[in-house]
Order: C-alpha cells, then sequence, then structure tokens
C-alpha cells in the first residue's frame, strides 16, 4: 500500500519590509498574516476528513513555520526533505528592480530558457519527483503532506502537465498557502521504460507478473485550492524568483 494523495502546500506570506529577494537566505520567517495564512492552509486539510500520516518539509525557515499548524492538527512530526528547498538564484540578497540594472548581474539574464539566473528547470523537475514519489512510498496509507515554494511546485505542475518550463513568473498558479494535490496511477505498459518528455513517469517491476509487464506509475494533478484567498489582498509576495 501506499499514499492516496499527496499535496504540495506552499508557505505563509514572508516577513519582508524591504523586499529583499531571499531565496535560500536564512533569517526570513513568516509575518502575523503569513501565520494566519498557514493555518488556513492546516484547517482546510483538516475539514477534508483525509487522514494524513506524514510531513515533509523543506528546511527553510518559512516553510517549517507554515508546516507547524499542520504538524499540529495532525499529531506529526515534520520531516525535513532538502529536494523541495527553495531553488538556487543568483540575485540572493538584493532587489530585482535594482539587480537587472546593475552591469554586473546582466550575464545571468541571458537565457530564461534554463535558467541562467540559477538552478535549471530540469534540476528542479527532478528533485521534487523524486520527493513526490518518495512521499507516495513512505507510508502505508493516509496523504503526505509536503510543505515547499512556489517554483518547485509549479515546475512539478508543469512536468506533470506536459509543459513547457519557461514561463512568466507573475502567471505563477500557486498563492500563498495555496494547495496542490497531487493521485499516482498505474498503468500496464509493454515497455521497459515509461517516462514522458517531461520525466513524470517512473517504471517499476510488475509485482503481479515479475519479469514480464513493467508498471508505469504517473502522476496526475487532481486539486488546486487557495484555502487563504481571503487574506491574498493584504499580501505581499516578493522574495523568490
Amino acid at each position: 500500500m501506499v499514499a492516496s494523495q499527496v499535496h504540495l502546500v506552499r508557505h505563509g506570506e514572508v516577513f519582508n519590509p524591504d523586499g529583499i529577494l531571499y531565496g535560500r537566505l536564512p533569517g526570513f520567517g513568516l509575518s502575523k498574516l503569513g501565520h494566519r495564512m498557514a493555518q488556513a492552509a492546516a484547517d482546510d486539510l483538516r475539514e477534508r476528513s483525509r487522514p494524513i500520516s506524514a510531513l515533509r518539509v523543506s528546511p527553510l525557515q518559512r516553510t517549517r513555520e507554515s508546516a507547524a499548524p499542520v504538524a499540529a492538527a495532525f499529531g506529526l512530526d515534520p520531516i525535513i526533505d532538502e529536494r523541495i528547498i527553495e531553488p538556487t538564484n543568483r540575485f540572493e540578497g538584493t532587489r530585482m528592480k535594482r539587480a537587472v540594472r546593475n552591469p554586473k548581474y546582466w550575464p545571468y539574464l541571458v537565457n530564461p530558457l534554463r535558467p541562467s539566473w540559477g538552478e535549471a528547470y530540469t534540476s528542479i523537475e527532478r528533485r521534487m519527483l523524486a520527493a513526490i514519489h518518495d512521499a507516495f512510498d513512505s507510508v502505508e496509507s493516509g496523504d503526505v503532506v509536503l510543505v515547499s515554494h512556489q517554483l518547485p511546485i509549479w515546475v512539478a505542475h508543469l512536468s506533470v502537465a506536459g509543459e513547457r518550463y519557461p514561463h512568466d513568473p507573475r502567471k505563477r498558479r500557486c498563492a500563498l498557502s495555496s494547495i496542490t494535490t497531487f493521485e499516482r496511477v498505474t498503468a500496464e505498459s509493454p515497455s521497459t521504460t515509461a517516462t514522458s518528455a517531461a520525466g513524470a513517469e517512473t517504471t517499476t517491476e510488475n509485482p503481479i507478473h515479475p519479469g514480464r509487464t513493467p508498471e508505469a506509475q504517473r502522476l496526475v494533478e487532481v486539486g488546486y485550492v487557495e484555502p487563504a484567498a481571503s487574506l491574498q489582498a493584504a499580501a505581499t509576495d516578493v522574495g523568490a524568483v
């Protein structure tokens, strides 16, 4: 048996009055509003009346604080998972408008398709999909919650949907404290390798007929909600690229 669903929860608003691109920098925790947002996400999960069997969290302060209400609601001890951390970013510690005006940063802007200013989309995809599949396999039943960040969650969405990675960051559908839910489906495949162009599928041996037909395990996105939607208008969402 495995988990029924994996929920990717984004952290709440971060206290960042100076508008710094914080990326992985330490010392950026939730604002008061961010704590309310995180509680809204936990309340939404509790109201679904679905058992949550495990909670995995990015090691950064804002995600650990966002995971706290979920841990309290379900009596779980959060497990740190480095694979769901914020991507690396050349602009950490700067303000975006100032960075793009500074010639020393211009070489990092030449290739938005990779992107050249930070961790490659393909690298984010590999680690996120590995973390999601491991989350499914980590429990005997129930659901698993992963508390992560906007870009990793959005790249997972793009991969599973079979969409191209280059995108306008302003148009990501991944609001603060939003919940993106995946299920994993299994279908017999005649080939020994079952991977999509985006890499969203993995292949395992068929346990019913070992050595015959492998099973392709494919992620399917089954839900997206914004439990903190009523708080979004008052929130500031800057700090990562």
